[in-house]
Parts: C-alpha cells; sequence; structure tokens
C-alpha cells in the first residue's frame, strides 16, 4: 500500500464524495425552491391579475360603487408622487450620511450612529406610520400626499445611510491617495474621485430603496390615507397601489377583487424591473469597484 493510500484510505474519499454530493443536492434543491417561490408568485399573480389589465386601468378613474370596469391611474400617479417626495427627503440625507460614516467616521459618534440605523430600519413600518401621524399629520390637520412622502423618506434614511457607506468604503483606498498626492484636498478627492468611481453601486442603491419602500401600506393609511378622484397639488390626500389593492381586496364586490389582482401584478413587476435593471446598472460598474 502507497503512503498516500495509507493516509487517505478508500472509505474515507467515499465518504467524502458522499458527504459532497449529498450537500451538492440539498444546495440545489434549496436553490430551486427559493426560486420557484419567486415564480410561483409572478405567476399566481400573472393568471389572476394580467387578465384583466388593459388601457383602462392604467387611465380611467376608479368606478362608483356597484359599477365594473374604471382604472387606477390615479393610484398610479399618487404612488410617483410619494416617491419623488420620498426621494427628495431619504436620498440627500442617506447619502450624505453614509459620506461621513465612510470617509470621515471612526470613533464612538460613527458607532452610535451605525447603531441607531440599523435599529431604524428593524422598525416596523406600521410604527413609522403611526409616529408620521402623530408628528405630521395631527399638527396639519389632514392628510396629505406630502406626509405621505414624508413618512417613506423617513423609512429610506437609513438604508440609504448603510448602503451608501458600503459601497463607498468598496473604493480602493489607492485611489484616495493617488489623488491627495497630486494635490487635492480630501473632500476635493471625495466629491471628484471617490463617489464616481463608486456612482453604479450608490444609484443601485437608491433604486432598490426605492423598490423596497414602494409596497409599503401601513405608514400610507396614517398619512396620504387614500382618494377616490385625481389629488392636485401636495396637500390633499393621495392613493397609491398599496393602500388601493388593500382596499379593494377587504371589499365584498368581485370586480374590486380583480382590480386588486391585477394592481398587485402592476406593483410585482414594477418592483421586479427595478430590481433588474439595478442589477444590470451594478454589472457595468467601472474596474475600482470590481
Amino acid at each position: 500500500m502507497s503512503p498516500s493510500m495509507a493516509r487517505n484510505p478508500p472509505w474515507n474519499r467515499i465518504r467524502r464524495k458522499s458527504v459532497n454530493a449529498i450537500m451538492l443536492t440539498l444546495t440545489g434543491i434549496c436553490t430551486i425552491f427559493a426560486a420557484g417561490i419567486l415564480v410561483f408568485i409572478l405567476g399566481y399573480l400573472f393568471v389572476h391579475g394580467a387578465r384583466s389589465l388593459n388601457w383602462n386601468f392604467f387611465t380611467k378613474l376608479p368606478t362608483p360603487v356597484g359599477e365594473t370596469g374604471g382604472g387606477m391611474a390615479n393610484a398610479i400617479l399618487g404612488s410617483a408622487k410619494l416617491l419623488l417626495v420620498a426621494t427628495f427627503v431619504g436620498v440627500p440625507i442617506g447619502f450624505l450620511g453614509g459620506v461621513y460614516l465612510a470617509e470621515f467616521g471612526g470613533g464612538g459618534f460613527s458607532f452610535l450612529v451605525r447603531y441607531v440605523t440599523d435599529l431604524l430600519n428593524g422598525v416596523p413600518s406600521i410604527v413609522m406610520g403611526i409616529f408620521a401621524f402623530t408628528v405630521i399629520v395631527l399638527p396639519q390637520k389632514h392628510f396629505s400626499t406630502l406626509a405621505g412622502g414624508l413618512a417613506l423618506g423617513i423609512m429610506m434614511i437609513p438604508i440609504a445611510i448603510r448602503s451608501s457607506e458600503e459601497f463607498l468604503r468598496n473604493v480602493p483606498l489607492a485611489l484616495r491617495e493617488g489623488s491627495m498626492a497630486l494635490g487635492a484636498s480630501k473632500s476635493r478627492a471625495i466629491w471628484s474621485v471617490v463617489i464616481p468611481a463608486a456612482k453604479a453601486g450608490l444609484i443601485t442603491g437608491i433604486m432598490l430603496n426605492l423598490a423596497r419602500v414602494a409596497g409599503e401600506t401601513a405608514p400610507l393609511l396614517f398619512t396620504a390615507f387614500g382618494n377616490r378622484y385625481w389629488s392636485p397639488g401636495w396637500e390633499q390626500p393621495a392613493a397609491s397601489l398599496p393602500v388601493m389593492i388593500y382596499t379593494y381586496a377587504i371589499s365584498p364586490y368581485d370586480d374590486w377583487h380583480q382590480q386588486a389582482w391585477s394592481a398587485g401584478f402592476v406593483l410585482l413587476a414594477m418592483v421586479l424591473g427595478v430590481n433588474i435593471l439595478s442589477r444590470i446598472i451594478l454589472a457595468q460598474k467601472g474596474p475600482a469597484l470590481r
């Protein structure tokens, strides 16, 4: 018997190969199961919702109770307005906070900010809705698009901070040192070199952040509330796809149930599209982040 066979008997090799085959099979089954859940949800929504999609769904207002047809054009526009306000609130604050933590943070205060950020990220959305209702809606004495957008924007801040910090930290230190060696100040190096190098990742984080809050319902029930008509301006209640899905799903009308399925399919398709687009952008990132 050769020394290698003595150190590695056949039964040991067989055991390793068996364990490898078993674990490979288990991981493959789990992967197929995880992907199958998404496929099942998409297929289920497509079967129940896509068949009712038509041009009226995207261009018409909801019909009165008892009448069939109509659409959710007001909810689609309302969701867009809410996300626009949320972007202007959450993205700048989260981005600048991420820049501070990645480039200047290193002491106890930075640790506290990260801890509070992670804690806020775990707060249930309904608690955030109650907070926004108490702080924004009650003093104004009315629901509004602005209140709903502010609530979603607050929810975006912790995710924006952590994602911005992570992508900025992935920029190689050599880029920072090289720019400062050429005479640039630290702030100039950050804004002219580091941030452009992390641009693809930062955009991806913003898009995924928007996709995450696009389906939130509880904060909007306490702030934007809902509206079956157009909502001009920013100081009136506004319809949104998540709230319309909730309202229609618990109603006793079959036509409303069908429209809820359609709205759910549209919302999920939008979120899936944003995720796919963000992955494409991240795949085309510069060599500094590869």
